[in-house]
């Protein structure tokens, strides 16, 4: 029963999530490395590609981290960092990419597809209203169903 317990116990501690940044890239400031680890958030891991730099392992991930904070130290701002990053490994970099020109068929794709969504399924409305469903009874069955109703 204990070792079932301690079992159970270990695979709980194992599930809980890992973070990738390793103790050699903290920066000694805490203040520079939440700014970091915001930054790195935002970021994605172009190996990954669905994780940002903050939670993967790849190599690329934490050149880019490294990339990031060495940034920081040198005195950029979060914007300064973000527009670097993207000059280099261009907007899909962005795990949340910018309201721009540029992405405005990936940010109005959905509302669209929405609303044509909504109009085809209103002209269907529109059109099934007032149509008779069925076939009308024949003479046969509406005598067996008078008869029923009587009873």
């Amino acid at each position: 029963m204990i070792r079932r317990l301690i079992f159970v116990v270990l695979m709980l501690l194992s599930a809980s999530p890992v973070f990738a940044v390793n103790p050699d890239e903290v920066l000694a400031d805490p203040v520079l490395e939440a700014r970091a680890r915001a930054l790195s958030a935002q970021l994605r891991c172009m190996v990954c590609q669905n994780q940002s730099i903050d939670d993967s392992n790849a190599e690329l991930a934490k050149d880019l981290r490294l990339l990031v904070r060495e940034r920081i130290t040198d005195g950029d701002s979060d914007e300064a960092v973000i527009s670097y990053v993207v000059s280099r490994y261009g907007e899909f970099v962005l795990l949340n990419p910018r309201f721009e020109v540029k992405t405005l068929i990936l940010w109005g794709t959905p509302i669209v597809l929405l609303l044509a969504g909504g109009v085809a399924m209103a002209i269907a409305a529109r059109r099934r209203t007032g149509k008779a469903t069925g076939t009308a009874l024949s003479v046969e069955e509406q005598a067996r169903l008078d008869a029923v109703l009587k009873d």
